[in-house]
């Protein structure tokens, strides 16, 4: 082997390759090699091989330091192992590889709400254990932010819903002579459903979106990092009183929900229908019994530990980036509307099997 074998000579040295190849690329000598760059040790090493190359890189006496540096270095890139061809796919598989993905996510949420949802109770007993770890500031805080400020924007919704209901209700009924039940109707479906319904998905877009976005913007700010450093607990510090806040303001909210439709529909009926209030009341005073009031209000406090829950497990879930931070929020609140509606229609099959 003799010449430079660089980029300027690669055809020529090329064409020499076949009959070097025919006379045994062992016994090739390279005594006579006076310049070598990438584009000849690419070639050398396509011609002697990479184990061999690999070896006259380590033992070659014939040539300098810098050529077999040269020479290791190719002959260890060319050795990378080839990248496999990627199977064809069809529409199919890729629906159904979709689907496999979609489970396998729901239950991973699954698995981390339920850890979390222990976690919370952990901290819970612990805090009822230990009276001087309660935060009352912090819980009171919690509850203006979360109840009081959202009383304006609760009882408006539920107010234009109870008087949509009512006209439904009385233009539908008139048909059949029995405007007078629009009343029973508003009652029945805001101290049943609506009430707490519509409290609870204001609640998840409204209060399970900013504790992801607060105890988000934590995590990425490493702050909470900085509460474990400091040797304190980010489930009390952080989850209770958001959880706590929660818990008193969803029952609270439900009720000004239940209020606030009923007036609706009574202003529906009384400008519609010619029912005073006096006769809405006592309507409802005789057809609608307190059960009904129970029975709705008694969901409150779970659709609020559920929105609690996983408004604070999907900030936790935050890495350190912004976009990270609003596609939780998006999760969360995704999430919380899924799981009130869910939880919200097997109570409705519950109490129906019950007579309730």
């Amino acid at each position: 082997m003799q010449g430079d074998w660089t980029l300027a000579n690669y055809r020529r040295l090329q064409t020499q390759m076949t009959a070097m190849q025919t006379n045994g690329a062992e016994l090739l000598s390279f005594s006579g090699l006076t310049a070598l760059d990438t584009a000849g040790a690419a070639l050398l090493v396509e011609l002697i091989g990479v184990a061999r190359a690999q070896q006259v890189a380590q033992h070659g006496d014939e040539l300098t330091p810098a050529w077999r540096s040269l020479l290791a270095t190719v002959a260890q890139a060319l050795n990378q192992p080839e990248t496999p061809t990627p199977a064809a796919t069809s529409c199919t598989g890729d629906v159904l590889a979709g689907i496999g993905s979609t489970m396998l996510d729901l239950y991973a949420n699954a698995i981390a709400l339920l850890g979390f949802t222990g976690l919370c109770l952990q901290a819970l007993a612990t805090s009822l254990v230990h009276p001087s770890r309660w935060r009352l500031t912090a819980v009171v805080a919690q509850i203006e932010q979360t109840c009081l400020n959202a009383v304006p924007i609760v009882a408006l919704l539920t107010f234009m819903v109870g008087a949509v209901v009512a006209f439904l209700g009385a233009t539908v009924l008139a048909d059949f002579g029995a405007s007078i039940y629009t009343v029973d109707l508003v009652a029945f479906s805001f101290l049943r459903e609506f009430g707490v319904l519509l409290t609870a998905i204001l609640m998840a877009g409204r209060t399970a979106s900013a504790f992801t976005a607060q105890i988000g913007s934590m995590k990425a700010n490493e702050e909470i990092d900085a509460i474990r450093a400091l040797g304190l607990d980010p489930m009390a510090l952080l989850v209770l009183p958001r959880l706590l806040a929660l818990l008193v303001a969803m029952p609270a909210l439900t009720f000004i929900a239940m209020l606030s439709g009923m007036l609706g529909g009574a202003l529906v009926c009384a400008l519609s229908l010619q029912i005073s209030p006096a006769m809405f009341l006592s309507l409802l005073q005789q057809d609608v019994s307190v059960r009904h009031f129970l029975v709705g209000i008694a969901k409150a406090p779970i659709f609020a530990f559920v929105i609690a829950l996983i408004g604070c497990l999907e900030g936790f879930k935050v890495s350190g980036s912004a976009q990270s931070v609003g596609s939780h929020t998006t999760s969360s609140v995704v999430q919380s509307i899924f799981l009130v509606i869910v939880i919200d229609a097997l109570a409705a099959l519950f109490y129906m099997e019950m007579g309730w």
